[in-house]
């Protein structure tokens, strides 16, 4: 025995009227469709609402409604098996409201208050705005009058301090003046003297010997001062150090006085009587710097002070 036939052997045994229950069934659910056809077409066609109405005040009065539609007819029944579930209904045309002219006018009014409202707040903040940049300028400019003022007075303060500093460096160099002229003073006189000294004893030289105390006292002063050529002598031995070469108007004529040892070694030099002429002095002071050691006198000694006068002339002829 085959599969199928064991399985058709125990299933339930069929229901009797099948095919007729199929046929009823067919019969009812086009019954139905017919029913909800004349139904929607009944439904399409709506009554057209025609509304008239004459102003004669501003405010227009509402239209009266539309009267309300008749309920359509009950549509039978029909009895089948199984019930079928009813379709949803569309739901009524609303009636056309006519829209408030009042109404309208009212919300128009709103909006154009609003309006000039949001522009007077506007114009107040513009307002402001434009007064706080004004204060702003104008403490600004205040603060910057007020800093050329104290800049300008930290100025004035600055020079007056600069004048009084200015008074006193004048007075202190103008002490110091005093107390070089004063100096000066005292050391030219001390040459003047040491100068006249020389001279004496240069006369002493020049002069001849008589009887008396006219020979004595020439013979005391050619053996106290130099001989007449030992001058020569000494300015012989400085001119092959003398180093000029720049171009000097004149014979400006230096006077430096030079103390040595016994044996005619220079200790030291410094210009008693400057020549006007600032690089001839140094010049001449450099060339004693290199002669270092005066020759000695006919006598065998070297005056231990001696003032020597240099000029451009004598020197390297100019």
């Amino acid at each position: 025995m085959s599969p199928a036939s064991e399985r058709m052997e125990f299933a339930p045994p069929r229901a009797p009227g099948l095919i007729r229950a199929l046929m009823l069934a067919v019969l009812a659910h086009a019954a139905l469709l017919t029913v909800l056809t004349a139904g929607i077409s009944w439904k399409s066609e709506a009554p057209q609402v025609t509304a008239q109405a004459e102003l004669w005040s501003a405010i227009p009065q509402q239209a009266a409604p539309p009267a309300p539609l008749e309920s359509p007819p009950e549509v039978a029944k029909v009895e089948t098996k199984p019930e079928p579930k009813p379709e949803p209904q569309p739901p009524a045309a609303k009636p056309v409201d006519t829209p408030d002219p009042a109404i309208a006018i009212a919300k128009e009014k709103a909006r154009k208050e609003k309006e000039k409202q949001q522009e007077l707040e506007k114009q107040a903040l513009e307002k402001q705005r434009l007064a706080k940049l004004e204060k702003d300028k104008q403490e600004k400019a205040k603060l910057e009058k007020d800093k050329l003022e104290k800049d300008k007075q930290a100025k004035l303060e600055k020079l007056a301090k600069d004048k009084a500093n200015e008074k006193e460096r004048d007075k202190a160099l103008a002490d110091a003046q005093k107390a070089k002229d004063a100096n000066t003073n005292a050391e030219a006189k001390k040459l003047q003297e040491l100068r006249e000294q020389n001279l004496k004893r240069l006369a002493g030289l020049a002069g001849s010997g008589g009887s008396g105390d006219a020979n004595s006292s020439g013979t005391a002063a050619q053996s106290s001062g130099p001989s007449a050529g030992y001058i020569g002598r000494i300015r012989a031995r400085i001119k092959p150090n003398i180093t000029y070469i720049e171009t000097i108007v004149g014979n400006p004529s230096v006077e430096i006085e030079v103390r040595t040892s016994p044996d005619g070694t220079i200790i030291s030099r410094r210009v008693v009587k400057p020549s006007g002429t600032a690089s001839w002095d140094n010049a001449a002071l450099n060339a004693i710097d290199k002669t270092a050691v005066l020759p000695r006198d006919e006598n065998g000694k070297v005056p231990s002070s001696l003032i020597i006068v240099l000029s451009p002339q004598e020197l390297i002829g100019r």
